[in-house]
């Protein structure tokens, strides 16, 4: 390369050599070399003793110094400088000699030239380099064995160690040399350690395990790599192992699965993972919550198995717990039947006697269902702060519109006489500041309700007459259907109102059907329990009568469902919609002491349920819708994946003597079927389940056990399903949320059946 500069320390005692070298270095163009020519040894040491120079070319026929000896003291002072040996024809051999003892090359006089000198000086530098760069390698390599744990060893074919560093607990390197493990170890030992390392030897496989060694020092653990050690030829000559004593983080693995023993009582999800994250220990809460049995779950990646994809708030907390030792919060978590959970989590960070960290302990408690009502609360108290927030608009609106309607109702009398252009615009002054004061009373109706009228009603009647107009005034492509209980109860309300109610909701279905489809109002009495109060905040114990309105339409997003109450809330195109339908049917009907609920499903559907409280003397409600059936010890099986619904569940059934199995999934319904069938009576089935859906589980159910009783339940479920559950032999079907009462009858009338 041009500009590049070589320092040469030449060691030569004839000048005609000297000269000849120099000439042939002038002639290469793309190298300059800085020459420094001696005659003697001597000289050459001492110029090596107070500088440095980038390669060295000696003679070994000196007048100080003959032959190799010449080259061994040239070498003891030079050290990292590279020799190139200049040699006659005649002393080839000797210059043989000086290359075993550790020279770079040799040229013979008389047949270099300049291009063939450089290149080989270029040649020796690097070498030399690689040379030095490999020695600070395995001096780097050297030191950081010596420091570490780790057991290295070579073993030859016959499993004799050959070569060994840091020695394994209570031997010394030379103990080890030469022998085999039988020499050194028990027989059960030696025995397991040939059958690992003999199936390197045959496979050419190198291999990884957890050894038990007897040791001078005690029993201990290992974790022990294999690898097939090879020749330049890439024939196995032998094995090459890396050990190292993990017996304490054996003790600590023990230890953690003792005192974890205790806790598997409790009803929190516990389990112990490493540095890793792979699953040490997994109680039986942690089996409870997720789905995943110990036996399942051990060895997993925590990550992976709980965990849909990449989880930055888990990376977080695991480089907090690392750091500082410990972490808590709350993460979303799926189970076996992937659904998700919310849990309260606390991380501890396990460390050995030393101080090292060695694995974490994770507490998981499932709030999901505590999230919820939080949710319901958080949500009820918005719209409470938002109703506040429209009445006091409304309030100034409506006197900001009084004058305003009165002056255009006065101005037409006041000026008879107006040409007809300011008529017309007195016109829209006066239909515009009405729509104003519509718009207010909607606002005031979400706000706090309209105070009217409140008389004891029929809701069937309410119900007819709605039906009636819409069937006159929708597309003939919307089939309207009635589903009446032939008894309703009588609420207390103001029939104006009430009708509002259900024509606004019939308007936002057949908005969602711009394709038709089908619009359904049902009615039913209901006695709202405790455990329904549970379920719903809303809600309080007593009766209730329920109108529903659903549709077949096209659902609406789950992402906008808490905020479709909101006044002025739409998804509809501008002009299209005020977003006060649905917050005037809220006002309204809390105004009235009730409330409403909605479930809504993409592509199925959506349905609203107005409750609202029954009035009138007590024996109109029946003694047998009152009178809580109980069982005699017969086993209903649970299918749910809500765990809240299970819990509730559970807990009523067997307040009312009834024994209790649980399934989160079609899955494991099957699976508990199969295994319970003698015992198990009744199959408490929801339809809409993870993994494998209910129609789906029902039909397996069935080849099972062709006589098997069925309660179908679900939250939304369209009448084409409903159907088709029916044609397959099922004949009760509970739509959630149900009250015990209303569960303990179906059971009670299944039970009671022929067959």
């Amino acid at each position: 390369m041009a500009g590049e500069l070589i320092k040469v320390l030449l060691v030569e005692d004839n000048p005609g050599d000297v000269f000849l070298l120099q000439e042939l270095l002038k002639e290469v163009k793309t190298t300059q070399v800085d020459l420094r020519p001696v005659e003697q040894l001597s000289e050459a040491l001492n110029l090596l003793a107070h500088d440095s120079f980038d390669v060295m070319l000696l003679d070994l026929s000196l007048p100080d110094s003959q032959g190799i000896s010449t080259f061994l003291r040239a070498t003891q002072q030079a050290r990292t400088t590279p020799i190139i040996v200049l040699t006659g024809l005649d002393d080839e051999t000797l210059a043989l000699r000086a290359m075993q003892e550790g020279a770079q090359d040799y040229l013979v006089k008389g047949q270099v030239t300049g291009d063939l000198l450089v290149r080989s000086m270029r040649y020796a530098i690097e070498r030399q380099r690689i040379e030095d760069a490999l020695r600070q390698s395995e001096e780097r390599f050297r030191v950081a064995l010596k420091n570490s744990p780790i057991f290295v060893f070579n073993q030859d074919r016959e499993l004799r160690y050959t070569w060994v560093y840091n020695s394994i607990s209570g031997w010394t390197n030379e103990d080890m040399l030469g022998k085999h493990d039988s020499e050194l170890l028990p027989d059960a030992d030696a025995q397991n350690l040939t059958t690992i390392k003999q199936g390197v030897l045959t496979t050419g496989i190198g291999t990884r395990a957890e050894v038990l060694l007897t040791t001078p020092q005690g029993i201990r653990y290992y974790d022990l790599t294999v690898e097939p050690l090879r020749n330049e030829s890439q024939d196995i000559v032998g094995i090459t192992c890396a050990s190292i004593d993990i017996s304490e983080n054996k003790q600590t693995e023990a230890k953690i699965r003792e005192q974890a023993a205790l806790l598997d009582i409790t009803t929190d999800a516990i389990f112990v993972r490493d540095l890793e994250n792979k699953i040490l220990f997994w109680n039986k809460g942690a089996e409870k919550l997720y789905g995943w049995q110990a036996s399942e779950a051990w060895g997993k990646n925590v990550s992976e198995l709980l965990f849909d994809e990449s989880y930055p708030e888990f990376e977080a907390a695991w480089l907090n717990v690392v750091s500082k030792g410990k972490w808590q919060g709350e993460l979303t978590k799926r189970t076996k039947a992937r659904k998700e959970v919310l849990v309260a989590s606390r991380w501890s960070l396990v460390c050995d006697r030393q101080g090292r960290p060695q694995s974490i302990l994770t507490v998981d408690t499932d709030i999901t269902e505590k999230k919820r009502l939080e949710s319901q609360l958080f949500r009820a108290q918005r719209m409470e702060s938002i109703g506040t927030l429209a009445s006091g608009i409304a309030h100034d609106l409506n006197n900001i519109l009084t004058p305003i309607l009165a002056g255009a109702q006065l101005l037409p009398l006041k000026f008879p006489d107006a040409d007809e252009r300011t008529q017309h615009l007195l016109e829209i002054l006066e239909i515009n500041a009405k729509r104003g004061a519509d718009l207010v009373k909607q606002v005031l109706s979400f706000a706090r309700g309209v105070e009217g009228q409140r008389i004891n009603l029929q809701p069937r009647h309410l119900i007819v007459e709605v039906a009636k107009i819409l069937k006159e005034t929708l597309p003939k492509s919307i089939d309207v259907r009635l589903d009446l209980s032939p008894e309703l109860w009588l609420v207390s309300g103001d029939s104006t109102q009430l009708h509002q109610v259900l024509m606004n909701l019939c308007v936002n279905a057949r908005d969602a059907m711009p394709d038709g489809g089908t619009l359904t109002i049902t009615a039913v009495n209901l006695l709202i329990d405790e455990n329904y109060a549970r379920m719903n905040l809303d809600a309080k114990i007593g009766p209730y009568t329920v109108m529903s309105v659903s549709d077949t339409g096209i659902g609406i997003p789950e992402e906008i469902l808490d905020r479709i109450f909101e006044p002025f809330f739409t998804t509809k195109p501008v002009g299209q919609g005020t977003g006060l339908g649905l917050s005037t049917v809220l006002g309204i009907v809390k105004s009235h002491g009730g409330f409403v609920s909605v479930e809504s499903q993409i592509g199925n559907g959506t349905c609203f349920r107005v409750y609202l409280p029954s009035v009138g003397e007590q024996e109109i409600f029946r003694q047998d819708e009152i009178t809580l059936q109980v069982g005699h010890g017969e086993v209903i099986l649970i299918v749910d994946d809500e765990p809240s619904i299970q819990e509730i569940t559970r807990t009523s059934l067997e307040t009312h003597h009834y024994e209790t199995l649980i399934a989160s999934d079609g899955i494991e319904a099957i699976a508990q079927y199969a295994k319970n069938s003698n015992k198990i009576s009744v199959v408490l089935m929801d339809i809409m389940l993870p993994s494998l859906d209910g129609v789906t589980a029902i039909r397996t159910l069935q080849k099972i056990n062709p006589q098997v009783k069925i309660i179908a339940t679900s939250g939304l479920i369209p009448k084409e399903k409903l159907g088709e559950i029916t044609k397959m032999g099922v004949k009760k079907f509970l739509a959630k949320p149900y009250t015990v009462n209303e569960l303990l009858l179906s059971l009670q009338e299944i039970l009671n059946e022929d067959g």
